[in-house]
């Protein structure tokens, strides 16, 4: 047995998609002559049998009038199962199946209930010689069941309940004798959240019944929904009470109108006065997506399907097939009422194939009304039965194999009248209805063994008025409990997108979903799904919508201005590709090949007084240091390396305190050159001696050992400053110790001051080249240059602050070149007739002569 469940389970699974690829459609003209609407009776069949094939007299019953065509369908569906089985070979041969059938007991037949009658309506109430049924099926309403099923079991006659699934029918103490067809709808509240979850809603309404059945519902939807993070905007609980719902109404009526919440989920008893509810919204034009189950799919009294709205409604309904010859059936067994498709239409939905919509229609809404009447009145193709039906004519199914498995194991509990009836024992048949299991003539698993029945499996379908007095059915999905969780709901977007404009008009939320690049921000006291969308913190992204947190980004990548993606961060620094590095470079060589050129003309012109008059020593050496400052600036173009770092700053440091103190130098060497001229002076020695040459190596000795403390102690490195610029990685130099740095900076600017300082008092000592004004300048831009540079090099980053400090070099250098030695250059150059020593002596001459 358990091999042909597997079976099956494969079989059903193998075709699933199947199913999907070619949906039905059903159609229904809305009955507006009948007042009563779907309305149901409760009605009892109570099965017996007969030897031999006996035909039942279908409908000879005096049926109440009151019986609306939808219990004419119900009526239907068991004589339809009846007449299989009757004439059916293979299950009970030469045994019928007949039935007695009585509708409106609670309406009608109240009084009755108490009255010395209770043998007209309750069987297995007999006296001698009198029928005796086996089984009684009934439904579809089920507080029949509840109120009339004690006398049920007090007569020993088994109940088999066709209508929905109750809880309170479910009490096996109260209700030993009954046997519920439709399974509960353990799976209905995961169907609904996941179909919320496939589009989207997180912000969903729920209206129930004030019963058990309502709120076991809720609870268990309310757990399905907090694992997929969707939230309950408001929950309507429908009181049974009448004077009590009156005052209530107000109430129901603010909680849906005052909710953003486009779609709601409805579940219950539809014969309680939730019915009025909708009736009342629907007056006011309160438009919602309604999702129900098939229950609630039905045509009020007012001639519109109960859970009517411009968006649709999504019905649930337990998986069922097609029915061969059931259409066929209903016109033979009534041909007067029910001779054309037309009235067909009004019993219940006829169904038809669409998985292909008229070649003219994208959508059903952009239809033209022309082919929306020819597709209308195609040909159908038979009739759907509803799930109540459905259940009918498998607890007929059910009875007959049963009977059929007690006389294959030669059970003995017949017995036989002067009426050819056969009685069993309807108690022990009982055992055999809630264990038997068979394939009905559909070809689906019946399995009447609640506890290995197979998980409730469901087809989803989309309700709408189609055209003014007809209402269409689309198959647009299916859930099956058999596939793992997140696989479960399977819906065809070709028939949602034709069908429906759900996707793209409908968005059930209670907040708009952040945005990449935006993070959810929770305020205390507020459900999940209601939020405000913040911006991401710097260098964080968040990539997808509705993201609880931000993504910080690695530290070799950063957020674009979106915050929505990271990117490699580019690698910066001064390269000579760069329009400043390259300027920069072409400045620090033409500069270096300008002093070059100057020290070239020094040394062919070495022998002129103005090359003598300044202690040419000296300036060989300055312009010397100078051509290594400047060269020394290209150390800090390029990618920068760990000798390189080494080498700039020491270089700098060194050669710029070469040039420093031959400033010095020469500065001392001019006021000791006018000093030993004044009479009783005793400073000749140190002139000629050649003493204020020996500033340069006592110079730059105490600046090599501060070098050679600042790499000792924390030399430069290579560092990249992953932060200093956004979206750049900054490759520079480190200074290491900052304090050394400046150490080595001020040195050499106490060396600048203390030229400026010298030079400065010796500006106006005579002489026909005295050059102190020239080092006065020179160190005044020397020190202005500095003296900017510190401000600005802490005020820039990146590069940018690579290029103030080889500016800064070669400004200052440049200073000193043009200040210094240009006009020696304009005098040796272009006025070369002062520079001789007969005019020489000619000016000094005048110059005594003057004085």
């Amino acid at each position: 047995m358990f091999s042909l469940i597997v079976f099956f389970l494969v079989l059903k699974l193998s075709f699933l998609f199947c199913y999907l690829s070619d949906p039905r459609c059903f159609w229904r003209i809305k009955d507006r002559e009948n007042y009563l609407g779907d309305k149901e009776a409760d009605c009892f069949f109570s099965i017996y049998t007969k030897r031999g094939y006996v035909k039942n007299d279908y409908f000879s019953e005096n049926l109440d009038k009151k019986v609306t065509l939808k219990t004419i369908y119900l009526i239907s569906s068991v004589y339809f199962a009846i007449e299989e089985i009757n004439r059916n070979i293979h299950i009970l041969p030469n045994i019928s199946l007949l039935v007695k059938i009585d509708c409106n007991l609670i309406e009608d037949n109240v009084e009755r209930v108490w009255s010395l009658k209770k043998k007209e309506i309750i069987p297995n109430y007999y006296c001698k010689n009198q029928r005796r049924y086996l089984i009684v099926l009934t439904g579809p309403i089920w507080i029949t069941s509840y109120i009339l099923g004690p006398f049920l079991y007090f007569s020993r006659t088994p109940e088999l309940y066709c209508g929905y699934f109750h809880l309170l029918l479910s009490d096996q103490e109260q209700f030993p004798h009954l046997y519920q067809m439709t399974p509960k709808d353990t799976s209905l509240p995961l169907a609904m959240v996941s179909l919320a979850v496939h589009f989207r809603w997180n912000w969903v309404g729920v209206i129930i019944t004030d019963d058990d059945h309502g709120i076991q519902f809720l609870s268990e939807l309310r757990t399905g929904m907090e694992r997929n993070t969707v939230c309950l905007a408001f929950v309507t609980s429908i009181t049974y009470d009448k004077m009590l719902y009156l005052k209530m109404t107000h109430k129901y009526y603010h909680q849906i109108i005052m909710s953003s919440a486009k779609v709601v989920v409805v579940y219950g008893d539809k014969e309680s006065p939730l019915q009025l509810n909708f009736m009342l919204w629907k007056s006011i034009n309160i438009q919602r997506l309604w999702v129900s189950v098939s229950q609630f799919d039905m045509i009020t009294m007012m001639g519109d399907f109960m859970l009517n709205s411009i968006h649709g409604t999504l019905i649930f309904s337990h998986q069922q097939s097609e029915m061969s010859g059931f259409k066929h059936f209903i016109q033979r067994v009534n041909p007067s009422n029910y001779s054309n498709d037309i009235s067909l239409a009004k019993l219940w939905w006829t169904y038809f194939k669409c998985s292909l919509p008229p070649p003219d229609c994208k959508t059903l809404k952009n239809c033209p009304t022309k082919t929306l009447f020819q597709w209308f009145f195609e040909p159908p193709l038979g009739m759907s039965m509803s799930e109540t039906c459905y259940n009918l004519y498998n607890s007929v199914y059910a009875a007959a194999h049963s009977i059929h498995e007690m006389l294959l194991q030669h059970v003995d509990t017949s017995s036989e009248n002067d009426e050819n009836v056969l009685e069993f024992n309807s108690w022990k048949m009982f055992s055999f209805v809630k264990n038997i299991q068979f394939v009905n003539p559909a070809g689906d698993l019946v399995n009447m063994n609640q506890n290995r029945k197979l998980d409730t499996e469901y087809d989803i379908f989309y309700i709408t008025d189609f055209l003014k007095h007809e209402g269409l059915k689309m198959k647009i999905g299916r859930f099956s409990g058999h596939f793992p969780n997140g696989q479960q709901l399977f819906i065809s977007d070709e028939m949602i997108e034709w069908a429906t404009d759900i996707k793209q008009t409908l968005a059930s939320i209670c907040s708009v979903p952040c945005r990449p690049g935006l993070r959810k921000y929770f305020q205390e006291g507020n459900s999940v799904c209601c939020f405000d969308c913040y911006p991401c913190p710097e260098n964080e992204i968040s990539n997808m919508t509705d993201m609880d947190q931000c993504v910080k980004c690695p530290e070799d990548e950063y957020a674009n201005t979106n915050q929505t993606k990271c990117f490699k961060k580019v690698v910066t620094f001064l390269a000579y590709e760069d329009p400043s590095g390259m300027a920069l470079a072409v400045l620090a060589v033409c500069f270096s090949v300008l002093t070059s050129v100057v020290l070239c003309v020094f040394l062919k012109h070495r022998n002129t007084p103005i090359v003598k008059a300044n202690n040419e020593t000296l300036s060989y050496v300055l312009l010397t240091s100078l051509i290594f400052c400047f060269i020394c600036s290209l150390l800090y173009i390029g990618y920068p390396t760990m000798v390189s770092c080494i080498l700039q700053q020491t270089t700098f440091a060194i050669v710029f305190t070469v040039a420093a103190s031959c400033v010095l130098a020469k500065t001392i060497t001019v006021v000791l050159a006018f000093k030993i001229t004044v009479p009783g002076r005793r400073l000749r020695w140190l002139l000629l001696s050649g003493a204020p040459n020996y500033i340069i190596p006592i110079c730059t000795m105490i600046q090599m050992i501060l070098c050679g403390i600042w790499l000792g102690t924390s030399p430069p490195f290579v560092d990249a400053d992953l932060h200093m610029v956004h979206g750049h990685i900054i490759i520079v130099c480190n200074k290491g110790s900052v304090i050394a740095f400046y150490c080595v900076l001020g040195y050499m600017g106490s060396l600048a001051l203390s030229s400026f300082t010298v030079a400065f008092l010796a500006r106006n000592l005579p002489d026909t080249f005295n050059e102190a004004k020239l080092l006065t300048f020179s160190m005044l831009v020397f020190c202005s240059v500095w003296i900017t540079f510190l401000p600005v090099y802490h005020s820039t980053k990146g590069k940018a602050m690579v290029a103030v400090e080889v500016f800064c070099i070669l400004a200052s250098s440049a200073g000193m070149l043009v200040c210094i030695f240009l006009p020696k250059c304009y005098i040796i150059l272009l006025r070369p007739q002062i520079n001789s020593f007969h005019d020489f002596r000619k000016i000094h001459v005048k110059v005594i002569n003057i004085n």
